[in-house]
């Protein structure tokens, strides 16, 4: 079979991408090895940027976001045992962020996708790119029935998570560079059956480590605290979480409200940078190319970022057979990648325990955290950086 983009991977950003190109007129399949049952049945977070809710509407997802996404106009920073609000809409004329979750999103797209006779193909294995420096790349792989199949098509798009194998294909050394870093923390999270705690989320900061209260729906709750990476599951019982979440974050205008806890799991944390993004007619957008500590909730929005800026490069080219586009697809996105990682990086080491901290660290971080709330400028850094820059600069 033939197509003009080929997507391995159907989470955010290979579902994005096929639902953009086909708004631009140009064919794509997509390969995801998940069944759609998992796709849309895992859970997972969502804090979504203004950049990210506003392409939603634009290009005709945002029905359910608008009916049923919760608009945050701040953030709350705790330290001292008191709240520092940020308040978005103050500070970036009017821009906001949506609590949706990403299974709600991915729903969306699979929806509009198929509506729109889109050719999404779960369950399949076995996926492996071959030829993508040649002008007819393949993708080989089984589908759900086992059988083999091939995939003839003029670009690539390696959008299958952190996971992958399409980054692979660009040879290490010699093209590629991997910047990694392991944060010595993880997150403990939780999801109860509980009212909200607050009506925005809460980043706390405290001596005994870090702890986020978040919201999913009205009855469901998201909180999470800062354990040891090589922490387990098993060694908190619903007691002592709940215990942990009161003495990080309760105090003057703010009591966590307990509940039914009904999953638990423990989340490391990382930064990844592949540089560059593409090798040939393989071109790469979202975890399979950078992955983001989950402190600044930008890993999703950051991915839907990639591909915005990657299918206006593949439809110029399928429209004027210019490479320009896709030739500075890495330039173009690179800049906004590291500014990610920056931002979340300093929010994760400003909120922090770090290890072997004799006092001098949180004191520090105290300093920081009050410079930044006191200060406008600071505020508004904040601000910006969690809405989100517009796609355009």
């Amino acid at each position: 079979m033939n197509t003009q983009v080929g997507i391995v991977g159907g989470g955010p950003a290979g579902l994005t991408l096929s639902h953009l190109l086909h708004l631009q007129g140009i064919e794509s399949v997509v390969l995801e090895t998940r069944t759609r049952e998992e796709v849309e049945g895992t859970i997972r977070a969502g804090v979504l940027e203004q950049n990210t809710v506003d392409l939603m509407v634009d290009t005709g997802l945002g029905d359910r976001i608008k009916r049923e996404g919760h608009t945050h106009q701040g953030i709350e920073l705790r330290f001292g045992g008191k709240g520092h609000r940020i308040a978005f809409d103050e500070l970036t004329g009017g821009r906001a962020v949506t609590v949706y979750p990403q299974h709600e999103v991915l729903k969306d797209l699979i929806a509009r996708r198929l509506a729109d006779g889109g050719d999404l193909r779960f369950g399949v294995s076995d996926v492996h790119v071959h030829d993508h420096t040649s002008e007819s790349p393949k993708i080989i792989y089984r589908d759900a029935d086992g059988n083999e199949q091939t995939l003839t098509c003029a670009l690539v798009a390696g959008c299958d998570g952190s996971r992958t194998s399409t980054r692979a294909l660009i040879p290490a050394t010699t093209v590629r560079t991997d910047h990694f870093r392991q944060y010595p923390f993880a997150w403990f999270g939780i999801l109860a059956e509980a009212p909200p705690s607050s009506e925005e989320l809460i980043y706390a900061n405290h001596p005994r480590g870090f702890a986020l209260i978040s919201t999913r729906t009205p009855q469901v709750q998201r909180h999470y605290l800062q354990v040891d990476p090589d922490d387990s599951v098993d060694n908190w019982s619903d007691d002592r979480i709940w215990s942990e979440l009161h003495a990080r974050v309760d105090g003057e205008g703010a009591e966590i409200k307990d509940g039914k806890i009904f999953q638990k799991s423990i989340l490391q944390f990382r930064s990844f940078v592949c540089e560059p993004m593409q090798h040939g007619n393989l071109f790469l957008a979202g975890d399979a190319a950078h992955t983001v500590p989950p402190t600044g909730a930008k890993g999703m929005n950051l991915a839907i970022a990639d591909v915005y800026f990657l299918s206006k490069a593949m439809s110029e080219y399928f429209t004027t057979r210019s490479r320009a586009g896709l030739d500075s697809y890495t330039d173009t996105v690179m800049p906004r990648v590291w500014r990610t990682q920056h931002f979340s990086w300093w929010m994760s080491s400003m909120l922090h325990r770090l290890p072997d901290d004799t006092g001098f660290g949180h004191k520090r971080q105290i300093a920081e955290l009050d410079m930044v709330t006191r200060s406008v400028a600071g505020r508004t850094l904040i601000a910006e950086n969690y809405v989100g820059t517009p796609l355009e600069l």
